[in-house]
């Protein structure tokens, strides 16, 4: 079989190696407390697309929880009655995918809210102001001062923003709220599922990334997406004298440490010759999932369009929802 990491039946015994900070799910309650009480504002308006007589598009404008301004593709069928949303997030350093692939959703029924990160490929606005080096990567930016400040706890709590939309728009089936991403939109994904558990109804991860660094930094794994980690020891702590903190630092957005408090069904793939993100970073992250979770394998694929993967998504999606514990 194939690998660029752990045997299989390592992988599937594997369970991570970022610590994880004491204090992770107390610092999380109050972040997650704070992006559904900040002021919420929104604006959206008709895409310069020709609309259809099947299809609407949008772009939708609303404030993050630090006043930046947000921007997110919002496609939907025309519909007399309320349609369920797939909340979509995009992979690294990107911006959401094109209008044509986002509508695809929409033949089967259902609304898209694709968001844009900030400071990436898209609309989204970063307003910075974070404390360290901000000449590699997102990981690292923010990790020298407080853990409030970083980037991807920002860009989490704006996931729970999107939420907030969708449960504020009055066309759509707040009852089937789902999510689905790849690579970094899969970890934006089950971080939002987690997070706003109580809303969500399914999640599909394909190849999540922003999942245990230790093993990335470990596996030396200087590519675009890890090279921060890298960057960061290198420079300033050439001794390795403070990598136990450094990488503690990074638990607070290491994505593994999110998805036990996930109660809705996953759906969650992995191409075992990935080389970008390693499959033991994935296999740390599906090990913690208590929810219902399916973990479809690709020996033979990496980081890549995985259309095996997508075509589940019509019957994951299309099901009827399950309502969800708290």
């Amino acid at each position: 079989m194939p690998r660029k990491d752990m045997p299989l039946e390592e992988l599937k015994r594997y369970t991570g190696s970022t610590p994880v900070p004491d204090d992770f799910w107390n610092f999380w309650d109050k972040m997650t407390k704070k992006a559904w009480s900040v002021p919420f504002s929104y604006e959206i308006i008709p895409s310069d697309l020709p609309q259809t007589s099947e299809t609407e598009f949008f772009d939708v404008w609303l404030e993050g929880v630090n006043g930046e301004k947000l921007h997110a593709k919002y496609i939907r069928p025309k519909s007399m009655e309320k349609v369920p949303v797939v909340l979509q997030f995009h992979g690294y350093p990107g911006a959401s995918r094109g209008w044509f692939e986002q509508a695809s959703f929409v033949g089967m029924g259902m609304a898209v809210l694709a968001m844009d990160c900030p400071g990436q490929g898209g609309s989204s606005e970063d307003l910075g102001g974070r404390a360290g080096t901000t000449a590699s990567d997102h990981i690292i930016q923010g990790v020298d001062g407080d853990a409030e400040k970083m980037y991807y706890v920002e860009v989490f709590m704006d996931t729970c923003l999107m939420v907030r939309l969708a449960m504020n728009l009055p066309e759509l089936d707040c009852e089937r709220i789902y999510v689905n991403g790849a690579s970094q939109g899969a970890g934006l994904g089950l971080v939002c599922t987690a997070l706003n558990s109580s809303y969500i109804r399914r999640c599909a991860a394909l190849y999540p990334f922003l999942s245990d660094y230790r093993r990335a930094w470990d596996m030396d794994r200087d590519v675009i997406v890890y090279n921060g980690l890298n960057y960061y020891t290198r420079w300033f702590d050439p001794e390795g004298k403070h990598l136990t903190e450094f990488f503690t630092k990074l638990g607070y957005i290491d994505v593994q440490n999110f998805v036990e408090r996930i109660t809705c069904p996953v759906l969650f793939g992995t191409g075992l010759m990935d080389e970008i993100c390693p499959p033991s970073s994935q296999f740390a992250v599906f090990s913690k999932i208590r929810a219902p979770k399916q973990h479809l394998i690709f020996p033979e694929f990496g980081h890549e369009e995985i259309a095996a993967f997508d075509d589940k998504l019509i019957a994951f999606f299309g099901e009827e929802a399950v309502v969800c514990q708290e």
